[in-house]
């Protein structure tokens, strides 16, 4: 495309030569060998491998801590023992504890193992250091998976990453055994006659707070991979050159309330029916080609609750639906550019993800039917769909350090938005590291306006287990835009700024107190004139004991500017000074109750006063509770509440209160069938000095899961929905006003289907 930038092409080339090799590492390793038959838990009958199996599998044991006491044994014994063959990867765990009655172990849908104790595998199959494959599981077998990435924004565990791989656990009166059988072509890895790959054991037990490693994984040092071991022995096997075809069926029969229907708003009922097809190919390695027709973007799962109100900038939700989760992280650079929930309705679509070597690739084409859909019927662009073009290029450079480039385009009708982006991160020392990334942005609107913009931001990063720090500077010209981005305030468009962050945390060691953290955040944000638009000054304490048990403290202080271009009906620039206090607590101390309470009070600005008015600074309280509560182990009840309240200081009464209730059952019959149930209500109820108007929401939603894998599953389920309406006919049809009662406004019942074939 003409319009890309190809001397970033040119700094990316010079950047990847300039910079230095240096030397990997050098752990301990492992070296585990090919076993003519299946290993079972009747092999470790006792919690005692048979002499047979222990002579054909490889031992890991004496975990050290990585948290509470970095550096000491393990408090509780742990032993893996680890073999393969032809097709699979087998890791036996033998999961001691002195008191075994404590080990916590419920049956729960898949990946819902938080507050369990467990066991992992993480293994980095290309041994770069980058990324791995991260396998996990509660003492029942309950199997949550992920990739982990060191490098930048994407650092941490990405958990829409989802395998086929199989579990079997085993309470035992000594604590517990789990069997773990990993598929060899469910990893991508390179071709080669013997592998060198890297390797790291973990178990954590929620109730001590502690996490144990093999090897020692120290918090000491920035970096996980890196402490890994190498693990050698495994020949002769051949990457996943797999072929997997997801078709899928979703019916539903609904009625729903048709706010633009003709004549004014009206119930209507209809049946749709939808089929479609993904499909995924593998191969050179570590290629991935993701193919969708009519891609299954119906959601089973619905978003946790957010407070949307007297919000100034937009609330981030997380993508859910399958295609967008492969290898997500391939496109993440340091500001968010590729934010796939911007793409609404796509029809079909190609994506091509993997590494080869040093060298990365992600590309990504589809089609949004959205935006000809919200168009009238007499609109030349009714009916007609944007084109969505995402191309990513990285190259890995010495240990965990990467440079990347990235191409984003958005095209519908006569406008266009075209991103591009060069990135880095560095490492600097154990320590030490840095992120850098310069975009270039072109727009044209549907109006034939044209801007350009550029965003240059840079942070450095100090990780460690006494210190840590974090500074990041960013510069956003006022033409900077990106339709496929996400952008919150430190990034958005005409701002010049800064936000850092340091910490000191404090190990007593005569103490009940495992630690104890003051810190200190900053933000200074000016537009591109100089003038200053926003400052926060927030210093904090955490306090922390054993069982995930945390007590903060917190004060904020904040000065907004807000100008006329920010709030409409503003006749010029006013300042407003707010401050608040918070405290928050929350514990998985109780091995069926687990919780965290926040409550914060002081000053906030009204961005909804009434219309004609200005904001004004309101007093403001708000309070949310999460609380997840297993009576019974295949049981689990998780509720939450979220208040929101603010107050005229001038004495003319309530501003507004907002509060959310959301509870969720889920009863696992079992590991594959369970039965779900959430009910939510969002009530806001406004006062006289408003803009909003009385808004109140009930939501119910049944549904049964049978899930054999992360692909193949039946779900049946009923949704109702009801909100405070009326409609009343009016000389031109029906008008909607809104009352005190509540009527139904939407109901559905639909069925989906979906299996994996897998040649």
């Amino acid at each position: 495309n003409t319009r890309t930038p190809r001397k970033i092409l040119r700094y990316l080339a010079v950047i990847a030569a300039s910079l230095p090799l240096a030397a990997q590492d050098t752990v301990d390793g492992m070296t585990i060998h090919s076993i003519d038959r299946p290993p079972e838990l009747s092999d470790f009958a006792g919690m005692r491998p048979s002499a047979e199996i222990a002579a054909k599998m490889s031992l890991a044991a004496n975990f050290i801590q990585r948290v509470p006491d970095n550096g000491s044994p393990a408090s509780q014994r742990t032993e893996v023992y680890l073999a393969y063959d032809d097709t699979n990867l087998y890791a036996v765990f033998l999961a001691f504890d002195e008191q075994p009655e404590l080990v916590r172990a419920n049956l729960s849908p898949r990946e819902n193992v938080e507050n369990d104790d467990t066991v992992s595998i993480l293994i980095d199959t290309f041994n770069d250091q980058r990324t791995g494959y991260s396998f996990r599981a509660n003492a029942l077998g309950i199997q949550w998976d992920g990739r982990w990435s060191e490098a930048g924004r994407s650092l941490g565990f990405d958990s829409s990453y989802q395998a086929v791989w199989y579990t079997d656990g085993q309470l035992t009166d000594s604590g517990f055994m789990l069997k773990m059988t990993i598929p060899i072509k469910t990893l991508r890895f390179p071709e080669a006659g013997e592998q060198l790959w890297r390797i790291m054991f973990e178990r954590d037990i929620p109730r001590l707070s502690e996490q144990a490693h093999w090897p020692a994984y120290s918090n000491s040092i920035a970096g996980r991979l890196n402490q890994a071991a190498p693990l050698t022995g495994i020949r002769d096997v051949q990457p996943g050159r797999n072929i997997q075809v997801i078709p899928f069926a979703f019916v539903r029969d609904f009625d729903v309330l048709d706010r633009t229907a003709p004549g004014g708003p009206a119930l209507m009922s209809d049946t749709e029916d939808e089929f479609g097809v993904d499909a995924k190919f593998v191969f050179n390695e570590s290629l991935v080609l993701d193919a969708t027709y009519n891609p299954d973007f119906s959601q089973v799962e619905s978003n946790e609750p957010q407070v949307t109100v007297n919000q100034r900038f937009e609330v981030r939700f997380d993508e859910l639906r399958p295609f967008f989760l492969e290898n997500a992280d391939f496109f993440q650079t340091e500001t968010p550019l590729v934010f796939t929930r911007r793409i609404i309705d796509p029809k079909a679509g190609l994506r091509l993800t993997g590494k080869q070597g040093d060298w990365g690739i992600g590309t990504l084409f589809i089609d949004d039917e959205a935006p000809g859909k919200a168009r009238p019927d007499d609109d030349p662009l009714a009916g007609e769909s944007a084109d969505v073009s995402v191309f990513r290029l990285f190259r890995e450079i010495s240990d965990q350090s990467r440079v990347g480039f990235l191409y984003t385009n958005r095209e519908f009708g006569s406008s266009f938005n075209e991103v591009a982006s060069l990135d880095g991160h560095i490492v600097l020392t154990d320590n030490w590291s840095t992120d850098l990334q310069y975009i270039d942005t072109s727009t044209q609107r549907l109006s034939g306006e044209r801007l350009t913009g550029t965003q240059k931001n840079i942070r450095i990063d100090r990780r460690g287990r006494d210190w840590t720090a974090h500074i990041h500077a960013i510069d956003t010209s006022e033409g900077f835009r990106t339709d496929l981005g996400f952008l919150s305030r430190n990034y958005r468009p005409d701002t010049d700024g800064i936000h850092a962050n340091a910490g000191y945390t404090f190990w007593p060691e005569t103490s009940s107190l495992i630690s104890w953290t003051p810190r200190l955040a900053v933000i200074h944000l000016d537009d591109q004139d100089g003038l200053r638009i926003f400052t926060q000054t927030q210093p904090r304490i955490t306090w922390a004991w054993e069982g995930d048990t945390e007590f903060r403290v917190s004060y904020t202080e904040e000065r907004e500017r807000l100008r006329p271009q920010d709030f409409p009906g503003l006749m010029g620039n006013r300042d407003y000074n707010t401050d608040y206090w918070g405290i928050e607590f929350e514990s998985q101390a109780f091995t069926t109750v687990g919780f965290s309470i926040e409550f914060e009070a002081g000053t906030s600005v009204n961005l909804v006063p009434e219309f004609g008015a200005e904001p004004e600074i309101a007093d403001s309280r708000g309070a949310e509770l999460e609380l997840l509560w297993r009576p019974i182990d295949r049981l689990r009840i998780d509720t939450s509440y979220l208040y929101t309240e603010l107050t005229d200081r001038g004495g003319a009464g309530q501003i507004f209160t907002n509060e959310i209730i959301r509870t969720r059952w889920n009863y696992q019959f079992t590991k594959e069938l369970s039965l779900r149930f959430i009910a939510q209500q969002d009530d806001t109820d406004a006062g006289e000095n408003t803009r909003l108007v009385d808004d109140k929401n009930l939501n119910y939603d049944l549904l049964v899961r049978y899930v054999l894998n992360p692909w193949s599953a039946l779900y049946v389920g009923y949704n109702s929905n009801s909100s405070n309406f009326q409609l009343l006919d009016a000389e031109d049809g029906t008008e909607l006003i809104r009352t005190d009662g509540l009527q139904q406004d939407g109901e559905q019942y639909f069925i989906k289907f979906s299996y994996l074939l897998q040649p």
